[in-house]
């Protein structure tokens, strides 16, 4: 410290800007107006979540009934497909982050580089998941092999993507815009999947075969089932294959145009002169992330709600077309949800901003749970089922945009408290998605397991009463247990507003003056 004429004084820092002021002001000024993202800048970074949405989507909602009724699989085989595979790719998130967190900078930076060399090979084993292979006894090993290739492929592009949210801009009010954004082009990208992969295939359903319920005469009398002559199907397995794989064409050539929009309109930015840290073992690098509370407890609460989304997202399908009777609706009604979703997302974005992000959490997991109720306990009515869904869609909006904004809040969090331990957020992130899609994993393969106990019938146009109780747990019950437990965690999440906003003006203070610094280096290099 220094002193004044006046007796006051004033640290070293000071002392340099004075001598700088209007020149360093200009270049401090220029140097942030260059890191602030533009809207095009934005609008490239969210497309980039499109992929892993309307992938994730078309397989949430459509590869357990496509294995069940399509590939003709028992449902034990089609539950061990559905685990092993989210059971794999739960484990190379961590794998892939850790991978991520040691990759040296290059020209084009350290994330862009993994998603554009991921997709080529990504969106080929998407394709030949849709593939039904004309043999009968490999069919389990072809669907695990390739799904488990698929989920590989697309963590290496979507681990590296989501952390990318902290190298577009230093800036904290630019990546939460940036979030806003990819949040709403991810909802779309849903109700893309949901479209593509629902029209497609619902124009090319097969007949369904006697249930336990009906008699052959009494299906024979109805044209939804047969043809005009009364015999042959209009429409036969074959087509519905087909359509499956037009579908999946579809979207891989959407996934390729969204990887070339993010490596085309995205600059990553450098790391700030801060050194980074030096690189850490794996498990060294999970019991960093895991230590730090905050974290440790979003991850709970995201799990628990997750698992409750997932159930109903992955049985909402077979509920609606065994349950319900909407056979050749189905895919609509979840278009339906997918819409809703899209459009709450603005009013999400305006509710966290307002009331906060953990008031917006409770309030967007709890909108959902009186249409679950709803939804099992009235009768089969089409135009009422429409309406429910359109209103879930609501709360599902709040799923989809409230954890990818509250994360960021975590690893800043953590770079307060370990200012001098940088570099790590590809693994916060990862570890993240590892548990997300490990709770996919559990309620995909519990769920099937439960349905092969309560006597599925493949195609079947209706079902066990046993299989209708299953559902009806599996969409309704067991979700809401879940969502509950997960907000009994969130009550005990330690970041306020107060503490964001803090964390915030402290990480803003640090950049500024490494920024002033780094000025200051520059004018007494061009002085020499």
């Amino acid at each position: 410290m220094a002193k004044g004429e006046g007796g006051e004084q004033y640290s070293n820092a000071s002392l340099l800007e004075k001598p700088v002021s209007s020149d360093g002001l200009a270049l401090a000024r220029k140097h942030e107006h260059r890191n602030r993202l533009s809207v095009c800048n934005k609008i490239c970074y969210a497309i980039g979540g499109a992929p892993y949405q309307i992938t994730g989507c078309a397989l949430g909602f459509f590869l357990q009934i496509y294995l069940l009724d399509v590939a003709q699989l028992d449902p034990f085989y089609a539950s061990i497909i559905l685990f092993g595979g989210r059971a794999w790719d739960a484990i190379t998130d961590p794998t892939v982050g850790f991978l991520v967190s040691r990759s040296p900078w290059t020209r084009y930076g350290r994330m862009l580089p993994w998603i554009v060399l991921s997709t080529p090979l990504a969106v080929l084993s998407y394709f030949l998941i849709w593939y039904v292979p004309p043999f009968e006894n490999g069919k389990v090993i072809w669907y695990l092999l390739f799904y488990c290739i698929f989920q590989t492929l697309q963590t290496c592009f979507h681990v590296p993507y989501s952390a990318l949210t902290m190298f577009i801009s230093s800036e904290q009010k630019d990546r939460d815009s940036a979030t806003a954004y990819r949040m709403t082009v991810e909802v779309m990208g849903t109700v893309l999947g949901t479209a593509i992969q629902g029209q497609i295939v619902g124009m090319a359903n097969a007949p369904c075969l006697p249930g336990p319920r009906e008699s052959v005469t009494n299906l024979s009398n109805s044209s939804v089932f047969f043809g005009h002559n009364n015999s042959e199907p209009v429409i036969s397995l074959d087509h519905t294959k087909t359509a499956y794989m037009i579908a999946s064409g579809v979207i891989c050539i959407i996934y390729v145009l969204c990887a070339i929009v993010v490596f085309f309109g995205v600059r990553e930015q450098k790391e700030s002169c801060r050194p980074r840290s030096e690189p850490m073992g794996f498990f060294q690098g999970i019991k960093l992330v895991m230590g730090h509370g905050p974290y440790a407890k979003l991850v709970m609460v995201f799990l628990f709600t997750s698992l409750g989304f997932m159930l109903l997202e992955g049985n909402f399908a077979l509920f609606c077309s065994s349950t319900l009777g909407f056979r050749n609706d189905f895919q609509n009604i979840l278009l339906v949800i997918m819409l809703s979703a899209t459009l709450a997302i603005p009013f999400w974005q305006w509710f966290l901003t307002r009331f906060g992000k953990k008031t917006a959490v409770c309030a967007g997991s709890l909108s959902v749970v009186p249409f679950m109720i709803l939804v099992v306990c009235m009768k089969s009515n089409l135009i009422v089922t429409y309406v429910v869904s359109f209103a879930a869609g609501v709360g599902v909006a709040a799923a989809f945009l409230l954890p990818w904004s509250m994360l960021p809040d975590v690893v800043d969090d953590f770079q307060v408290q370990n200012p001098d331990s940088t570099g790590h957020e590809a693994l916060f992130y990862s570890f993240y998605v590892f548990f997300t899609k490990f709770a996919s994993g559990v309620s995909l393969g519990i769920s099937t397991l439960s349905l092969d106990f309560a006597g599925y019938i493949s195609r079947g146009c209706s079902q066990p009463e046993e299989v209708d109780i299953t559902l009806k747990v599996l969409v309704s019950a067991a979700p809401i247990a879940l969502i509950m437990i997960g907000l009994t965690i969130l009550y005990w999440y330690p970041i306020t507003e107060e503490r964001r906003q803090g964390n915030r003006k402290l990480l803003q203070e640090q950049r500024d003056n490494e920024a002033d610094s780094e000025t200051d280096s520059t004018e007494l290099a061009n002085m020499v």
